[in-house]
């Protein structure tokens, strides 16, 4: 479960990375994405998309809850990635920023689809299978929180 752990910020690479650019790269292809798929997404104002498919009706969470979930984790060609094989609790604060901002969208009991641009996930940094900007799709249930 390479992705739940704490991200160093190590040196990234000295390419010609720009924010900015790989945003509206991203953004692009979360757009062709779901309009392909035709996915209901909402985009929230720090560009992730999402798609709360129940909404939950327990506990609210915040950034700063530990959370219990199952996932899994695809590439937008729909390769999985990861995906959990039993409950996941951790920190909702130590893991990448789509999860920390999208999360907290649904109550416990819920399920929601984040669809992370590379920003919010690893951006320019390569992760296990993931390679540097790449757009994130999850599917998450929120089990429990505290």
């Amino acid at each position: 479960m390479f992705f739940l752990a704490v991200v160093t910020l190590s040196s990234c690479s000295k390419d010609d990375y720009n924010a900015e650019e790989q945003a509206k790269k991203d953004d692009a292809l979360i757009v062709d994405f779901i309009a392909k798929n035709n996915i209901q997404a909402t985009k929230h104002s720090s560009g992730l998309y999402y798609q709360i498919i129940t909404p939950g009706t327990g506990a609210s969470v915040t950034a700063a809850s530990t959370v219990g979930v199952n996932y899994v984790g695809k590439f937008l060609n729909g390769s999985q990635f990861e995906k959990s094989e039993a409950i996941v609790t951790f920190p909702l604060d130590q893991v990448i920023q789509g999860w920390t901002i999208g999360v907290p969208l649904i109550k416990v009991g819920g399920r929601i689809r984040l669809i992370i641009p590379s920003g919010l996930a690893y951006g320019n940094r390569a992760q296990g299978p993931i390679a540097k900007n790449t757009v994130l799709d999850f599917t998450i249930d929120l089990i429990h929180a505290q």
